[in-house]
């Protein structure tokens, strides 16, 4: 991946529009295109930088990533760049035939399959303590009758008479010697006379594929676990693409999480909240005690030290954070009553506040 900043690389604002950046890029193509600069080393490389920051800034989800994160969160979303100008012509297609019209190089070589995003939606506690889960991925494989090659068992693809298997046609333009992708074998530079009966000449077929997957302890919606070469079958030989699992985590009846941490609230009697006691809370690993201390008011927190989420990228894990809400019955008995009243005149108070305590009140209050 390139380190360079993307908005740098071409000349443009950090809030330029979906246009400018395209003509920007439209404008670094047309000067550093490897057909117009052969054997250019540096032409090669700000072809590639410009093609890679197009490819992040044109895409919302990869600009708005990296408006946040910068290149680190990139990678952490899984993008690595181009590696080569086949991954470039493979990725963005007939885009230069639109620009300029010609096309980018021959695909008579091995191309890089496409990868793929599957969601997975798991529980808290899966998320909690990770898990191993076995996913069927419809996707296109090399065809076994004809090993990927299109034609008919028994038969073999011809070289294309027009661009001579080249995949490429030239035409003069002004100055330039323009090329363009083969109208006749659409770049592949072969003809297939006799197709492959299963795959119909396109060399893959679609498949669902069973693929194990290890959830790691930790992961939070919106993680992303990459499975190299599960992704759609390459073609003409060329490698698999990738598989991308998005996870998505089930909210939670009791407990709320944010970052490693969990969160809850548990309702307390006030008789506890006065005079203290142990209380068992629910932890995602059972029950655990917790001390109420004399006096706890209501809405205070305590905190459970590791009895949180595993830390993703890192050690230990997250803690348990409980704010505690005391309970007043709605209902009490002759006896509750007495006893409350005579709880209240040894602590000086009345269930009625004189006129003169409410006027002393609000006025300490607007004070």
């Amino acid at each position: 991946m390139i380190e360079r900043d993307y908005y740098e690389i071409l000349s443009v604002s950090r809030t330029a529009s979906p246009d400018e950046i395209k003509k920007a890029y439209r404008k670094m193509a047309l000067k550093y295109h490897p057909d117009r600069n052969p054997s250019n080393k540096e032409a090669e490389e700000k072809f590639k930088e410009a093609s890679e920051a197009y490819e992040v800034l044109s895409d919302t989800e990869k600009r708005q990533i990296y408006d946040q994160y910068g290149h680190e969160g990139l990678r952490g979303s899984g993008f690595t760049g181009f590696h080569g100008f086949e991954d470039i012509f493979s990725s963005f297609g007939d885009i230069f035939g639109d620009f300029f019209g010609f096309g980018g190089h021959s695909r008579t070589g091995p191309a890089r399959g496409d990868d793929l995003r599957y969601d997975l939606e798991i529980t808290f506690e899966e998320a909690a303590f990770g898990k191993e889960a076995e996913l069927e991925i419809p996707r296109t494989v090399t065809c076994d009758v004809c090993g990927g090659t299109g034609a008919k068992p028994g038969t073999q693809p011809i070289t294309c008479p027009a661009c001579g298997g080249r995949g490429q046609v030239s035409r003069s333009q002004g100055f330039f010697s323009i090329s363009s992708t083969c109208p006749s074998c659409r770049g592949t530079g072969q003809l297939i006379p006799e197709p492959c009966e299963t795959c119909q000449g396109m060399g893959r077929i679609k498949q669902k594929r069973k693929v194990s997957l290890k959830i790691p302890a930790g992961v939070d919606t919106g993680s992303r676990l990459r499975l190299r070469g599960e992704g759609e079958a390459g073609e003409r030989g060329g490698p698999p693409g990738d598989l991308y699992v998005v996870i998505h985590v089930q909210a939670h009846d009791f407990f709320e999480r944010e970052g490693d941490d969990i969160y809850c609230k548990i309702p307390i009697p006030f008789t506890m909240a006065a005079l203290g006691g142990k209380l068992d809370v629910p932890t995602i690993d059972g029950a655990e005690s917790l001390q109420i201390k004399k006096g706890t008011q209501s809405g205070e927190v305590f905190r459970l030290k590791g009895k949180g989420f595993p830390r993703l990228r890192g050690y230990g894990k997250g803690d348990e954070i409980i704010q505690v809400i005391v309970k007043v019955p709605k209902k009490l008995t002759k006896r509750q009553e007495t006893l409350l009243k005579e709880f209240a005149l040894l602590e000086g108070e009345t269930s009625t506040p004189n006129e003169e305590e409410s006027r002393g009140f609000f006025k300490k209050m607007w004070n």
